[in-house]
């Protein structure tokens, strides 16, 4: 198996592991077969795009132990569906994105021009 690659067409950096993220929960924005919400983008959470996600019916804010989900405040970074982060991008309140810890395959839902308008570099 090759390792994933990020959008940059580079090896897949880790987004986060604290609060450890990724569909997978292993800090990486990785996707698979039972990943139906391609969880890919990994982005860094602002105010404005968690009320936005939340006004979506999507709360992001609120833990769900259950999912292993702790719930997000601003400045976590968080491996967010490809769909969302577009549908944010079109709203105008797309979070920020590292882009060498988004997956490639996050390139069938969003241009590499639209992420790296919104582009945070990884300290």
């Amino acid at each position: 198996m090759s390792e994933a690659e990020n959008v940059l067409g580079t090896k897949l950096q880790v987004c986060c592991t604290d609060p450890m993220t990724g569909f997978y929960r292993d800090g990486f924005c990785n996707t698979g077969a039972g990943d139906v919400g391609a969880h890919t983008v990994c982005a860094r959470m602002t105010p404005a795009f968690l009320v936005f996600s939340k006004s979506r019916g999507n709360d992001l804010s609120t833990p769900v132990p259950a999912y292993r989900f702790p719930g997000l405040k601003a400045g976590d970074c968080w491996c967010l569906c490809a769909a969302r982060w577009k549908e944010a991008f079109d709203a105008g309140v797309a979070p920020p994105v590292v882009l060498e810890a988004t997956h490639a395959s996050t390139l069938e839902y969003v241009t590499l021009e639209e992420l790296k308008q919104h582009e945070l570099k990884k300290a």
